[in-house]
């Protein structure tokens, strides 16, 4: 089950990547990322645009360019990526996509979404970048399909 779009998933994979890596360099390259993750290069491109408008990442140009976080990946929570990526309409529309939605006209899944999205707020809050690279690291844990 997906709860993000592809574009939220692909930058969070780029980012956990980023973060895994930031310690060695201070930028990493767009085509690593890519290729390392097997990722479309134009896709993530798209995605990580978004991340570096919203002053989350940095971009530099040449030959040592690529992207780097603009701040300490402790001070950055998942919350924060997702609504940028998403939108900040993602936590407040229907689940089944119908106009409208709410406590006077809700839909079937209209109290399970109510609950679940509250829940997954609290979580994304609580988590950061630096967790989750941490956590990779440490447990060796993949960001690709093999």
């Amino acid at each position: 089950m997906k709860i993000f779009s592809n574009g939220t998933i692909y930058a969070l994979r780029a980012l956990i990547f980023i973060v895994s890596k930031q310690n060695k360099q201070e930028y990493t390259s767009l085509s690593e990322v890519s290729n390392e993750l097997k990722i479309s290069f134009h896709f993530l491109t798209k995605s990580l645009q978004k991340l570096t408008k919203e002053g989350v990442l940095t971009s530099s140009r040449g030959p040592a360019g690529g992207v780097a976080l603009a701040k300490p990946a402790d001070t950055i929570p998942l919350i924060d990526v997702v609504l940028i990526l998403e939108g900040p309409e993602y936590f407040d529309s229907c689940i089944l996509g119908l106009p409208g939605c709410g406590k006077e006209a809700p839909c079937p899944l209209h109290e399970f979404w109510f609950i679940y999205k509250s829940k997954l707020m609290q979580e994304l809050t609580k988590v950061s970048l630096a967790d989750l690279g941490n956590k990779t690291l440490q447990d060796r844990l993949r960001l690709t399909q093999e």
